[in-house]
């Protein structure tokens, strides 16, 4: 179903595209409206220049659908042959070439503000230039959207959810920018308008997956829905000059990245799913377990700082009666949230896990336009 949202998705961006640049089309082609215009015998026989359309503008929503419609096969790709984490990790990073690749030609920014405390330290101004560490991170990002969504996971309902939450507050940030209480124009004012024109399809394509995918639900999303909702998130967020902003949106994904590691790396064992467990007997969804046994034991080590987790409350081991750890719960933020509430039934668990999620995005904002003055000069919303 990820792939029907995601065509429909890119038919009503092509089709929205006139509509982004009448005023242009119309300035470029009729002589800014005026069809009384009278052209000079030189503009007839030597034509005329279509200096005033935007093309770096149009350039950004093209080399954007390029990246979108590139991650959409690579989606499929996923789905049909069920590749390995190792595998399709990566894959990102192949469809957000076209996106990097105007970014370098068309903008070429690489400077960053760097935080009032760390000039002294660092003997830099106010700006830093990376060079191509800065294409390393807008990479990364673009890896770190998409898998994000993947990760969390295996409810009814959280991938499209947390999807929907998210735009809607990338949108509620555009909105900051283009308030009448903030100077107009802002300088700021077209690549939030770019936002917005990328978000608004977006938020209705997934509204109406949401609806079909909520529990109990009648489809499911695919790996190609969460790699096209994490691209377009990518998208806006590094054409827009706001990838730093997204991140903030982004900490119950980054929490749960960072939660998975010592699965992800190997350091535990990963199974090959790690969604909630379904316990047909109440109807409630406990939290998922990896199983450790005498032929693959857990390196002690690896036992003593699990057994530390658990007295902390961030796991849930079992150890027998020679004290060896023989399972624990997998590293998810989803069994984490379970090991905390205990058993949920399942549209239960993706509700609170979407009011967490949005209660943190709407901090992070707030911490964006409020606390940023403590470690920057000014915010760039003024």
């Amino acid at each position: 179903m990820g792939l029907i949202c995601a065509l429909v998705y890119l038919l009503v961006l092509v089709s929205f595209l006139p509509f982004a640049f009448k005023q242009h089309i119309v300035e470029s082609t009729s002589g800014n409206g005026d069809k009384q215009r009278i052209l000079e015998e030189g503009s007839v026989d030597n034509g005329r220049f279509l200096h005033r359309f935007p093309l770096e503008k149009l350039a950004s929503y093209g080399f954007a659908y390029a990246t979108l419609a590139s991650i959409t096969i690579l989606g499929i790709l996923d789905d049909l042959f069920d590749m390995r984490w190792r595998h399709k990790f990566f894959i990102p990073a192949f469809a957000a070439l076209p996106m990097l690749a105007l970014y370098f030609v068309d903008f070429g920014v690489t400077h960053v503000s760097v935080p009032v405390p760390l000039r002294q330290y660092l003997g830099v101004g106010e700006l830093i230039d990376l060079g191509g560490l800065y294409y390393l991170y807008m990479g990364a990002v673009s890896i770190f959207c998409p898998n994000c969504i993947n990760i969390l996971a295996g409810v009814n309902g959280i991938e499209v959810g947390q999807s929907i939450v998210i735009a809607c507050l990338i949108l509620l940030n555009d909105v900051l920018y283009l308030s009448p209480t903030v100077h107009q124009p802002h300088p700021a004012a077209d690549s939030h308008l770019f936002s917005i024109y990328l978000l608004l399809p977006f938020v209705g394509v997934s509204l109406a997956l949401f609806r079909h995918n909520w529990f109990p639900a009648k489809v499911f999303v695919g790996d190609t829905y969460c790699y096209f909702a994490g691209m377009v998130f990518a998208v806006v967020g590094i054409l827009g000059h706001f990838s730093k902003t997204l991140l903030l949106l982004f900490i119950p994904q980054i929490f749960n990245f960072i939660y998975s590691a010592p699965q992800l790396f190997k350091i535990v064992p990963c199974p090959r799913h790690r969604l909630p467990r379904f316990n047909a007997r109440t109807g409630l969804l406990e939290p998922s377990v990896a199983t450790f046994t005498e032929d693959k034991p857990l390196r002690p080590v690896v036992g003593e700082i699990l057994k530390l987790l658990d007295k902390a409350n961030i796991v849930r081991v079992a150890v027998d009666d020679k004290s060896r750890v023989t399972e624990t719960s997998n590293f998810t933020i989803l069994n984490l949230w379970l090991v905390w509430r205990g058993p949920l039934r399942e549209d239960r668990l993706a509700m609170e896990i979407l009011a967490m999620q949005t209660t943190v995005g709407l901090l992070g904002l707030w911490a964006r336009h409020s606390l940023a003055l403590l470690l920057f000069t000014s915010d760039n919303r003024f």
